[in-house]
């Protein structure tokens, strides 16, 4: 479906500041750049920055809470009979190829990251918000125990999250990162399938 005119330009808006933000941060660091300068680089008011990303670290975790909240969707939608590790798997792992500039974007971010103990205590939260809502959503499954299975799951994704960014930072093709991050994941959901007994 088509998006109106209002929604593609709320949506230009929104990726005018995360490319300013990105810029900035990339350039100076996350803790050094202000939200007022991202405002002004993007050409917006700070209370227009924080209408789309509410806190100044959803200028760089906004696509994980977006790309959790799809593989949430894909476990809740899943087809009858098709169990939660599969879902969960089909929606994590995908085998798209990276272009040269997302795999400098990827680099650039994880520089970033890197060098911040604000955004590396957000990932923790991000994550254990994912978790969490995992778990809530696996609490009526028969035969799980959610947080287990919800902190097992969500391990896997945050390990191909660290694989991506290493070979970005190390400078490999987006093919070679695709490639391995379907690679690993496939041998992770392969050892919970069989369960970790051996």
């Amino acid at each position: 479906m088509e998006l109106g005119l209002r929604e593609r330009k709320k949506l230009a808006t929104r990726r005018r500041i995360a490319a300013a933000a990105a810029e900035l941060f990339a350039a100076e660091g996350f803790e050094q750049v202000p939200v007022s300068r991202v405002a002004r680089a993007a050409d917006v008011s700070e209370a227009t920055v924080f209408n789309y990303f509410p806190t100044k670290e959803d200028l760089v975790y906004d696509g994980m809470t977006d790309f959790a909240s799809a593989v949430l969707s894909a476990v809740r939608e899943r087809a009858a009979g098709t169990s939660v590790l599969a879902a969960f798997r089909a929606a994590a792992v995908q085998p798209a190829g990276l272009s040269d500039e997302a795999v400098a974007r990827i680099a650039a971010v994880a520089r970033v990251i890197a060098a911040s103990p604000a955004l590396q205590a957000r990932e923790r939260q991000v994550y254990d918000g994912y978790a969490s809502d995992l778990a809530g959503l696996l609490a009526a499954e028969p035969g799980i125990t959610p947080w287990v299975t919800a902190n097992a799951l969500v391990g896997v994704n945050r390990a191909l999250q660290r694989v991506v960014h290493e070979m970005a930072l190390a400078g490999r093709s987006g093919e070679e990162i695709a490639a391995a991050t379907v690679e690993q994941g496939e041998a992770a959901f392969d050892l919970l399938a069989r369960g970790l007994g051996d």
